[in-house]
């Protein structure tokens, strides 16, 4: 029991040293992430690049920069699908948009883009509602793979079938192959669909505000954060968005626990959409 214990003591150790060590060198910061996210994920680490330690880990990726860079894909690994969630998109097309209309310009952050699926779902919903032209779209993640390929907007086929029937019960409009080229097992979507998309480097651990955001999208990565982080992000959603502007999260996360529980309330409860009160 004892040696459990110990055992356990010295991967957390470990394990702070690690994320302090890439914060110190690379200035990524994962040291207010869930502990059990963050350790699930060095242990797959560990068995990808062979190390029988964390600190074995932490001096590879210390001094070569190369293996740094195959670890943060392993730290922030992209989990998405176009349209995902249907009924959430759906929500946004009948309640949200048509508030969105009031505003003469609209500007969107899509805060842990990853690979663009987010991106696309959401530019092609707000074409089809005739908003797309009078809108910025700020994508932003910290990985820069991850958001080279969202600026390519290049997505394997075989996830075509299940983004076109999320598409469909998202309320889609038209045929969803209207967006895209098919080519080489490859589906290339419409470069005019990120005309007015901005892709940048952002860290909700470590970066500042937007300003002026009529919606903020942030699903499925406040539930990789402790509550620390979960209160910074927080606290950068509201200083960022609007006068009643909109939070929308994974169906998974809430402000209601936060220090910025009282400063955010529900506009469709079950779909995660908020308001800024």
């Amino acid at each position: 029991m004892e040696r459990n214990v110990s055992v356990e003591r010295n991967t957390e150790i470990e394990l702070r040293l690690l994320t302090e060590a890439i914060y110190l060198k690379y200035s990524y910061d994962f040291r207010d992430y869930s502990g059990a996210s963050i350790k699930r994920r060095v242990n797959h680490a560990m068995s990808q690049f062979e190390c029988n330690t964390i600190s074995a880990l932490q001096e590879k990726v210390l001094h070569d920069p190369t293996a740094f860079m195959q670890l943060l894909q392993l730290l922030t690994i992209p989990v998405s699908e176009m349209f995902r969630d249907p009924s959430h998109f759906l929500a946004i097309r009948r309640e949200v948009v048509p508030l969105l209309r009031t505003y003469p310009s609209i500007k969107i952050w899509i805060a842990g883009c990853s690979t663009g699926e987010e991106v696309y779902s959401m530019a092609i919903l707000l074409r089809e509602e005739g908003l797309l032209d009078r809108t910025i779209i700020y994508a932003t993640d910290i990985n820069p793979r991850s958001l080279e390929k969202a600026r390519q907007g290049i997505f394997s086929m075989e996830n075509v079938r299940t983004y076109t029937a999320n598409y469909q019960q998202a309320g889609g409009q038209c045929s969803f192959a209207d967006y895209y080229t098919a080519a080489y097992g490859y589906a290339i979507f419409d470069k005019a669909l990120r005309e007015n998309v901005t892709f940048a480097d952002h860290s909700l651990a470590t970066d500042s505000v937007f300003s002026e955001i009529q919606l903020i999208s942030c699903r499925n990565v406040l539930i990789y954060f402790n509550k620390k982080l979960q209160d910074r992000a927080f606290g950068l959603f509201h200083e960022s968005l609007c006068h009643r502007g909109f939070l929308v999260l994974g169906s998974k996360e809430t402000p209601n626990f936060s220090a910025f529980g009282n400063q955010f309330e529900p506009l469709v409860k079950q779909e995660r959409i908020y308001r800024k009160s």
